[in-house]
């Protein structure tokens, strides 16, 4: 076997594998016209806020490979009664400028008119508006989540848990980019996938 076609097949599982889309493994989020909150539901239950360890990271891609990030900054609660979400008094706020990826360069991009434009959009949030269980530790939960200042409503699959007084809610889902208004394509024989992966591992206690 010739050394140039040895090298061919030893190269081309790892760009097989660099080709995958990660949001392929993933819930599509369910996406719908932002939803008109009348009315903010507690449901007799008590204010759960987010302790340090919560995490709101994102997975992008494109042709050659994928760029894991998240955000440093944020804030948000939730609503519990006997372990478990109840109303809608549920909500995230997130500091865009707490951007970071992987790579310092990115994430100087990701920061730029091209992408988030944090200097202009400087907040984006999610506020809850139904919640729905599914099984005993399964929800599906719908919010109006606001991103490059654009509103939509989206619905994903979510897992609650407790341990003594922390509730933890888990979730990985993806959503399409240009249903917010973020269109940058990147470069013509590596361009970025409209798919971007979202995982949320939010822990919170009792507001003291």
């Amino acid at each position: 076997m010739k050394p140039t076609y040895l090298a061919i097949l030893l190269a081309a599982p790892v760009f097989f594998v660099s080709c995958e889309n990660p949001a392929d493994k993933t819930t599509k989020a369910k996406v719908s016209d932002s939803v008109e909150k009348t009315a903010t539901v507690k449901a007799g239950g008590v204010k759960y806020v987010f302790t340090p360890e919560s995490q709101v990271n994102f997975v992008g891609s494109k042709i050659t490979g994928s760029h894991h990030g998240g955000f440093k900054s944020f804030t948000g609660y939730f609503t519990i009664k006997d372990g478990a979400p109840v109303g809608n008094d549920h909500k995230v706020v997130i500091d865009m400028k707490s951007t970071f990826a992987d790579d310092e360069k990115l994430t100087g991009h990701l920061k730029s008119p091209d992408f988030f434009d944090v200097e202009k959009f400087q907040q984006s949030t999610f506020d809850v508006t139904e919640i729905t269980k599914t099984s005993d530790s399964a929800y599906t939960v719908s919010g109006n989540f606001t991103l490059h200042g654009k509103t939509k409503n989206i619905s994903f699959p979510a897992t609650v848990s407790q341990n003594g007084d922390t509730v933890k809610i888990d979730s990985t889902f993806n959503i399409n980019r240009k249903d917010f208004d973020i269109v940058y394509t990147g470069k013509a024989d590596d361009l970025i996938r409209d798919e971007v992966v979202i995982e949320l591992k939010l822990e919170a206690k009792p507001e003291v």
